[in-house]
């Protein structure tokens, strides 16, 4: 049997191997795994010959070939286009029970992964709809669609072809085979000391390649991510250096100065009084990080030589360490549990030639050290089915059991006041824990629900419940020990925070704000009696982050999309009237990426239509509610239009305040005080919200209470997250007004209307859902606004999203725009450049945000983030840096862009875009609304040179700019100055012109005499240092200079640190001019991508006509040969067939079918075949209007009509299951909002109405609503309906009008429906549908033909006994004058006899 090799003989003295005995590279890490046998290795180090292949490759069974493109989904990154090809073992596919393909990703620099199966696809081209918006593989990543662009050449090329794409890499040893290790649960990359460093990009724990992770199904690694190849000059692929590490451990018992010890039946460190977080790695883990959790990471050093003897056949260093911590490990492990390997941070040393040499001896403390790091028997995910369970420490605690959980007000979860926020921790546990066990504790007792990601030294961990999320929910694995525990390092914080909170959790950031001398400085110094809970250094959370309080900061990254990420807050009041019971609603929300608050109050009916507006055009991610004061009608609301979306329930007057003290705390803080003056001021929509009687302002006007207390519940939630200063200070204030309120307010009477230029349509959510405008939920697929939205820039995109919930009603400003549109098309080389230009800009509005938070005083003094000590503190300065210089980029070219349309402004026709290019300094174009920013940027260009300092992380002012830093430079060079004249004093007087400062630091500016001039020392000279041949002196005078010296670079220090947040405060207080642009470009983003539609879209497209109606001109529409934007993007060609709608005027193209009486009507009743296209007719009316009023070409021949100031719908049937409301009660309350809100102006589009419920009972309501609209409102509407009854009721009504949707039949046969055959032709004509063949849809849907023969029956029976109960009643009410009817009495009564 082969020995097998562990960690204890890799320590032992072994004789260094020949050439000839040395193993290569590939197997290296195999030969430290334990699995491998000594014959393994023989077969592993005798490759097959060229030209053969292995016979094990996987290919007789792999459902992927070789060379095969295919996409491969890593762990946090999206589906990205591969190549499967071989790895250098010689395979590309793995059997087991969850099969593996090794890929080799379209990437620069290439790189590669072993993937599960479930984890790639085959790859049908980037023009695939799956690849398209809404697709499985889409993704708003530039690089990956680039990328994608590649895959598509390499389809097209031949399998020899892709062949050479992968015989870059085929040499390479940085892809190893993945090492299988049992049982490690200890993570190598959470305490590799170099993990994060830029300057060694490939030490991250994103680029090291955990294996195990592709070969374990019981514990995922962090992140899979393909390890980078770096690149030689010419662009080929360049083997990794190997970096050995020695292990250098001291057999003595002093343990970590920060310890985290939860594990009371573990042994206590004998420094117990000086714990902190415990890292259970002893001496090896301290070897980088010292006492102090603080000191700065050493740099791995390399050996001279390494890269020449070892780039052929060195494994990478983590794939060494891991195997050999995995041979450690493999006596003990099973192979039912293994576990991804990890290794510590450990001491650096020069590499060593081919086979590392190692220490002699292998000391029994060692020993006991390492064996820290080997897996627990019996630990395993929680979450893993099937597999025993570890049954962790907190799993046990009393106070954590799901019915004795406690708020901090030891309140049961039964009690109504409950706090899920808070949680009570006994006094006695907390006493006897580890100091850095209860400071974890006492912040999560504060924290209950949110997710700890607690700094210990350069990692974020987690710990208990917090250490199960992380494992579940983020792939990271457990490390050893009776507590879960797991982590990640510092710089990995961005990418693990986003995916939790995408998935709903809230996470809190807990950062250490003193290092270790700065605890015993703290201990020193205090006045009370310390005791061992003190001497832990501080930790204090520094933000919590939510779905609704996302800023993507420089640790959190740029975001991932550019649509609004609201959070919102509602408190409601009812009260009772004429109409029932109503609500009033107070409403506040913000988007804290922008920092844009919008406040309102208004008055809702008893359908909630106002609400479910607000929700649909501006859908929160995450909603704060007052607790026991949201009526069950509201809750019913919130559950139909917010599935999905996170609820915070607040207390009344203590987290939900009221307007008193909302008003009182932004008056008492910081907020809307000037930087500079400290003078207060109130911003001017929340001025106009107070009452004018309170002169202290800290009274809501009456009807603005429910507004306050709404943001009073946005400020004390912001405020509870960290971040109420940096959004509020911002002072960005709109009032909320409702789309239907204001300038929209809609009056019953029938007068004409005038349409002011502020009023918009009016699209409700349940419109906005039913007509697929947009889908509230995210899912834009088949949506108006996927099919239209093409803007190039974030901020763009936001403003259309705006404009598309809201078009206008005004002919005025709907023209302008259409002008615009127009105006564009006439300069198309100017908008090609510009529209290049747009690409390139970042998100100016969220950067502004950032820099405001950056930039401001008080959160550099007063906010924990001040204080909190960062490792990665350069990575970070360069981030914002990176972003500042990006903005300042950004504006430079808008200004390019606005030189751009300089000549050609004043010929625009559209005062729109004429305002929006025009820069407000340019008197050649009136009201201008482009800011001049050349000078203020001009003045930043000569701040700080902007290369160095994304280089350095570091601003340094250049002359002129920072007043004190100038002052200190300028101080500095007299000191220096007068010392060197004094040097030069002293070489006279000691006759010596050889005489020189000697010393850094502070032995600096010290004479250097030689021995040969000792005589010669006059006795003012004082002796600080000597050498073998001189002696080496200072005098007073240079001690005093050395005092100014140091005093002034001191003052010189202190200008520079706050040089970087002095200039984004000066950026910042030109908010409004900076706002101003990103909005300019924004509306001209707009523009263009509404002209690119309308120029480049398929089919015909023609400019809607808008007519402002008077006395003369009822309100009308006429649409000829109009195609659905949407449906028709589908079909090509010629499939999609246009259609005529006509209704309020005369149709000119219309059979004479109809009395002339009926030319003019206003409804139209829709009837046609199942199937017929009746719904898409209505849809595509629906969205030409929406279209024409956004100022856009339409896809149409022609497009007239007067505006609509609201589009209802009631099309399709559901159930709102979550509400409690059947599908007949959708229908009725739809009905009911829209007959109390048309007007006559509106748009109604009804499909189908009382299908819910008995025939005879839904007839009677379709056809009283019919005549409440025809006779009483006299709107615009489509009525579709299969009660042929409801036509034949209003044949003789004026104001209706009847149509359906044509279509042929054949072989036509009443008995055996199944063999007619029906084609639809889609075409809209005038007249009613004979029947509405039902049938032919059952027979379309696979219905079994004896049931469609026995409905049909069926049917025959039914139509004959209708038709003889209305002779029978025919009968009863017959009178002298009924003659038609005796006549048709007569024929009928055979028929009577007979039955």
């Amino acid at each position: 049997m082969p020995k097998v090799n562990t960690l204890f003989s890799y320590f032992k003295k072994v004789p260094t191997p020949s050439k000839t005995e040395n193993i290569s590279g590939d197997n290296k890490s195999n030969v430290l795994n334990a699995k491998n046998s000594n014959d393994d290795l023989i077969k592993e180090n005798n490759p097959v010959p060229a030209g053969k292949t292995p016979k094990d490759d996987g290919s007789e069974t792999s459902e992927f070939k070789e060379c095969d493109i295919v996409w491969g989904k890593l762990d946090g990154y999206p589906w990205w286009p591969a190549l499967v090809c071989k790895s250098p073992s010689g395979k590309y596919y793995k059997l087991g029970k969850k099969p593996e393909v090794h890929l080799q990703f379209f990437d620069d620099p290439i790189s590669r992964a072993w993937l599960k199966t479930r984890f790639v696809d085959k790859f049908l081209g980037s023009d695939d709809h799956s690849f398209q918006r809404g697709g499985k593989y889409h993704t708003y990543d530039a690089k990956c669609q680039k990328f994608a662009a590649e895959a598509d050449k390499a389809m097209s090329m031949s399998h020899e072809d892709r062949m050479m794409l992968v015989m870059e890499l085929e040499s390479s040893s940085e892809e190893d085979e993945p090492v299988h290790c049992e049982k490690m649960d200890f993570n190598a990359d959470i305490f590799d000391d170099e993990v994060g460093e830029e300057e060694e990009g490939n030490n991250s724990k994103e680029n090291h390649q955990l294996d195990s992770s592709s070969t374990s199904d019981k514990v995922k690694s962090p992140k899979s991510t393909p390890k980078k190849t770096p690149k030689k000059k010419n662009g080929r692929p360049m083997r990794s250096t190997a970096k050995k590490r020695k292990v250098v451990i001291e057999s003595g018992d002093e343990e970590s100065g920060d310890e985290y010890n939860p594990d009371k039946t573990a042994p206590e460190s004998s420094d117990d009084e000086s714990s902190g977080v415990d890292e259970n790695i002893s001496d090896i883990e301290s070897l980088d990080e010292a006492e102090s959790p603080v000191k700065e990471s050493r740099k791995r050093k390399r050996g001279k030589d390494n890269v020449a003897k070892n780039s052929s056949d060195a494994p990478p260093t983590a794939s060494k360490s891991q195997a050999a911590l995995a041979s450690f490990s493999a006596e003990s492990s099973t192979p039912s549990t293994p576990k991804t390997p990890a290794t510590p941070s450990i001491a650096k040393t020069p590499s060593t030639p081919s086979v590392m040499k190692t220490p002699t001896v292998c000391h029994e403390a060692t020993k006991s050290r390492l064996s820290a790091f080997s897996a627990p028997d019996s630990v395993s995910s929680p979450s893993r089915p099937g597999v025993e369970e570890q049954v962790y420490t907190h799993f046990t605690l009393d106070f954590l059991k799901p019915d004795k959980i406690k708020d901090a007000e030891k309140r049961l979860k039964s009690h109504p006041d409950y706090d899920p926020r808070t949680l009570h921790i006994p006094e006695r546990f907390l006493n006897d824990c580890t100091p850095g066990h209860r400071q974890w504790w006492d912040i999560k007792a504060k924290l209950f629900d949110t997710v700890l990601f607690f700094k210990v030294g350069k990692f974020y961990e987690l710990y208990h419940m917090d250490a199960v999320t992380g494992v579940n929910e983020l792939g990271l694995i457990y490390m050893k020990g009776a507590y879960a525990h797991s982590g990640f390092p510092e710089i990995a914080y961005g990418r693990y925070s986003e995916t939790l909170v995408q998935k709903g959790y809230k996470v809190a950031r807990v950062e250490q704000t003193e290092n270790p001398d700065m605890m015993n400085e703290r201990c020193k110094n205090s006045t009370r009696k310390i005791t061992k809970f003190d001497k832990v250094v501080k930790r204090e959370v520094c933000a919590v982050t939510t779905p609704g309080t996302k800023t993507y900061s420089f640790l959190d990254g740029d975001a991932s999309n550019a649509d609004n990420a609201y959070l919102m807050a509602i408190c409601e009041k009812t009260q009772s009237g004429l109409a029932g019971e109503t609500s009033v609603f107070g409403v506040c929300f913000v988007d804290t990426t922008v920092g844009r608050f919008h406040v309102g109050q208004f008055e809702d009916d008893r359908h909630c239509s106002r609400l479910r507006t607000i929700l649909a055009h501006h859908t929160p991610t995450e909603l704060l509610i007052e607790r026991g004061e949201v009526s069950s009608k509201v809750q019913q609301v919130f559950n139909s239009c917010l599935t999905g979306v996170p609820r915070e329930t607040l207390n009344s007057n203590s987290q939900f305040w009221d307007s008193t003290k909302t008003l009182k705390y932004l008056s008492e803080g910081e907020f809307f005080k000037d930087d500079k003056t400290r003078e207060f001021s109130w911003p001017e929509t929340l001025k106009n919200m107070i009452s004018e009687a309170d002169s202290l302002g800290q009274t809501a006007s009456a009807e603005y209470d429910l507004a306050i207390r709404s943001l009073g519940a946005i400020t004390w939630y912001l405020q509870h997250c960290l971040m109420d200063h940096a959004v509020l200070s911002m002072k960005n204030f709109t009032q909320y007004i409702p789309v239907d309120s204001g300038p929209n307010a809609v009056s019953k009477p029938v007068e004409k209307k005038k349409f002011t230029n502020k009023q918009k349509m009016v699209l409700d959510g349940i419109t906005l859902s039913n007509l697929d405008v947009m889908d509230t939920r995210g899912n834009q697929e088949g949506t108006l606004l996927q099919r239209l939205d093409h803007c190039v820039t974030p901020f763009g995109k936001r403003l259309f999203q705006q404009w598309l919930c809201a078009p206008l009603c005004n002919p005025e400003g709907i023209n302008d725009r259409l002008d615009a549109v127009e105006d564009l098309w006439g300069v198309s080389d100017v908008t090609a450049d510009v529209t290049d230009s747009l690409k390139k800009l970042p998100d100016l509005e969220r950067l502004l945000s950032k820099i405001h938070t950056l930039g401001s005083l008080k959160r550099s003094k007063d906010h924990p983030d001040a204080r909190a000590i960062m490792y990665e503190d350069v990575t970070y300065s360069k981030r914002k840096i990176e972003d500042f210089v990006s903005a300042l980029t950004g504006f430079k070219v808008a200004c390019d862009i606005m030189e751009k349309f300089k000549s050609h402004n004043t010929s625009f026709k559209s005062k729109l875009l004429q305002q929006t290019v025009s820069f407000a300094s340019d008197d050649s174009v009136p009201l201008g609304r482009f800011p001049d920013l050349r000078k203020d940027l001009a003045a930043t260009d000569r701040a700080f040179d902007h290369t160095k300092a994304k280089q350095s992380g570091v601003i340094k002012p250049l002359p002129g700019c920072n007043p004190d830093y100038d002052q200190a430079i300028e101080h500095i060079n007299s000191i220096e100055e007068e010392l060197d004249d004094y040097l030069k004093q002293q070489r006279k007087r000691l006759k010596c012109n050889t005489l020189v400062y000697w010393g850094k630091g502070k032995n600096r500016c010290q004479i250097e005499v030689p021995d040969s001039l000792r005589d010669r020392v006059p006795d003012d000279f004082e002796l600080q240092s000597q050498k073998k041949g001189c002696r080496r002196y200072r005098t007073t005078e240079i001690e005093d200079l050395l005092k100014q010296l140091e005093r002034t670079e001191l003052d010189k220090e202190r200008a520079l640190t706050d040089t970087m947040r002095l200039l984004f405060w000066h950026f910042d207080k030109k908010y409004k001019d900076w706002e101003a642009a990103v909005q300019c470009l924004a509306t001209l983003d707009v523009l263009l991508n509404i002209s690119r539609y309308s120029q480049s879209a398929d089919g015909a497209m023609c400019r809607p006509e808008l007519i402002l109606p008077d006395d003369a001109t009822t309100s009308f529409l006429e649409i000829r040969d109009a195609r659905h934007p949407c449906v028709s993007r589908t079909f090509s060609g010629g499939d999609y067939i246009p259609n005529d709608t006509v209704i309020g005027i005369r149709d000119e193209n219309a059979m004479k079918t109809e009395g002339e009486d009926q030319s003019h009507s206003s409804v139209v009743i829709v009837t046609g075949p199942n199937m017929g296209g009746k719904s898409t007719l209505m849809r595509q009316v629906g969205l030409v209007v929406i279209m024409a009023q956004l100022g856009c070409y339409v896809p149409a021949e022609k497009c007239k009509l007067t505006p609509v100031d609201r589009v209802f719908t009631r099309l399709g049937a559901s159930d709102r299951i979550m509400s409690g409301e059947s599908t007949f009660f959708v229908e009725l309350s739809e009905t009911s909002a829209i007959l109390q809100h048309v007007t006559p102006h509106s748009l109604v589009l009804m499909d189908e109405l009382g299908r819910g419920t008995a025939t005879y009972d839904g007839t009677a309501i379709a056809c009283a609503v019919v005549q409440e609209l025809s006779q009483n409102v006299k709107c615009r509407t489509l009525f579709s309906t299969h009660y042929h009854s409801l036509v034949e009721e209003f044949s003789h009504d004026p104001n209706v009008r009847t149509g359906h949707m044509a279509c042929m039949v054949e072989n036509e046969d009443e008995n055996d429906p199944s063999q007619e055959t029906i084609t639809f032709l889609y075409k809209f004509i005038g007249g009613a549908c004979p029947k509405s063949y039902g049938f032919n849809a059952a027979r379309l849907a696979d219905l079994p033909n004896e049931i469609i023969l026995r409905g049909q029956k069926k049917a025959i029976e039914f139509e004959e006994s209708i038709e003889k109960l209305k002779l029978f009643r025919s009968i009863v009410n017959l009178t002298k004058d009924s003659l038609g009817t005796l006549q048709k009495l007569q024929t009928s009564i055979p028929i009577i006899t007979q039955t």
